[in-house]
């Protein structure tokens, strides 16, 4: 119901060009698989993979060509950690963003031939207050170290690349997925 009440809002500001799907939370860090509750991996998928899709399924229907759309960009985040797996850290938010993975490429192909590009970004140890809510508000900067580059990303690398994606200079991209990870 939000979901569609913020796209009810949006049409009154004219055309959706665009959509960042920008859903991410965390769970306490360092809990093992076996460890995890039902609502905890569920509140995971709700908020990191279906509200994500949802979001899309209203954008395109807004942009596809279709539909009497325009065209438009969808860029949706993942995370390095879709790759990596995040053992005994976050498995159950690695796996919500290898879903996001998925759905990125899949909806790319579907919806290439109505105007649509769809993308993601895939950032890595950035400094952001998500770790906060894993209890380890550090985290990032402590990991520092395994990052090739040596430091942490900010949230303005991962804007500038949202931005390049949905603009003219990104016109032949979609189905693709960009790492902003410092190398990892």
């Amino acid at each position: 119901a939000d979901i569609l009440a913020l796209f009810k809002a949006a049409d009154g500001f004219g055309t959706l060009g665009a959509l960042v799907n920008n859903a991410g939370i965390v769970g306490k860090s360092g809990v093992r698989v076996d460890e995890m509750s039902a609502e905890r991996i569920q509140q995971m998928m709700a908020v990191n993979v279906t509200g994500s899709i949802l979001c899309a399924r209203e954008a395109v229907k807004r942009m596809s060509t279709r539909h009497g759309g325009k065209g438009g960009v969808i860029v949706n985040l993942s995370s390095v950690a879709a790759k990596l797996g995040a053992p005994n850290t976050y498995v159950d938010y690695a796996a919500s963003k290898g879903a996001i993975d998925s759905f990125t490429v899949g909806l790319g192909y579907e919806v290439a031939g109505e105007g649509i590009r769809v993308a993601g970004i895939r950032p890595g140890l950035i400094d952001t207050d998500i770790h906060a809510a894993g209890g380890e508000p550090d985290r990032a900067h402590r990991l520092a170290h395994l990052v090739p580059m040596k430091r942490v990303g900010t949230a303005d690398e991962i804007a500038n690349a949202i931005v390049w994606l949905i603009s003219d200079e990104a016109s032949y991209v979609t189905s693709a997925i960009l790492d902003v990870s410092g190398g990892r």
